[in-house]
């Protein structure tokens, strides 16, 4: 289990993004209020972010809790961005806790994170994952094609017929739009004039917020959100 968020819009910080906000990244880090399984994210975070005039985009990633991220949090204030992914990890047993392992995972300009599980064994091998833990592999797979909402659905359902115990919440953004999953775990999104955010859970009490449902499909862009069903597997017709 994971928390995260991505952010499309106008620039803002990734301290007001990411630990500014009241229950936002930190605090779920060790207090989440929408977290189904497990009880903490303490097993490292990572921060992807795109800047103007580069190709891809710039990435921190840590295997330590974010609350004891200092350097990070100096930092933070200073560096802006319009296009930002974010994800606190609470790692699947057996998996492992190094750097390589917390999302963003990414690929050209993607950024990919995963809230979930799933089987290895079901997924294909891949020299191009950043790491053997499953998030890492289920990327790789995802992002082996460039990602669209309907190829997104369609691995998504294929995985979850392949694992049906899986949990395949996915989150993708790529400087332009957002791209995400709903299947066995929470998201909620926010829209207003300044940006898109999408998130785990929201990060305050604010209004605003809409939940979606488990087994829909999002795609957001800085001017609109738009959710689709996705039929579990076995459902289509």
């Amino acid at each position: 289990m994971c928390r995260h968020l991505a952010w499309l819009g106008e620039p803002r910080s990734l301290a007001d993004l990411v630990l500014a906000p009241e229950h936002g990244l930190l605090r779920q880090s060790y207090q989440p209020r929408r977290q189904s399984h497990g009880l903490m994210n303490a097993d490292g975070w990572g921060v992807g972010f795109h800047v103007p005039g580069r190709d891809e985009p710039s990435r921190w990633r840590s295997s330590r809790p974010l609350w004891s991220a200092t350097s990070f949090a100096s930092v933070a204030p200073v560096l802006s961005s319009g296009s930002v992914l974010a994800a606190v990890r609470s790692a699947t047993a057996g998996m492992p806790l190094d750097e390589s392992a917390a999302a963003p995972f990414a690929r050209g300009r993607w950024l990919l994170s995963h809230n979930g599980r799933v089987e290895r064994a079901v997924l294909p091998s891949s020299a191009e994952a950043e790491s053997v833990c499953d998030s890492a592999v289920l990327a790789a797979h995802v992002l082996a094609e460039e990602p669209t909402a309907a190829r997104l659905g369609e691995v998504v359902r294929d995985v979850a017929g392949r694992d049906p115990a899986a949990r395949l919440s996915l989150l993708l953004l790529d400087g332009e739009r957002i791209l995400a999953t709903t299947w066995g775990d929470a998201l909620s999104y926010r829209l207003d004039d300044s940006g898109v955010l999408v998130a785990s859970e929201p990060s305050d009490d604010g209004p605003g917020w809409v939940d979606v449902p488990d087994h829909h499909l999002v795609e957001a862009t800085r001017e609109g959100v738009v959710v689709t069903p996705l039929d579990p597997p076995g459902d289509q017709p």
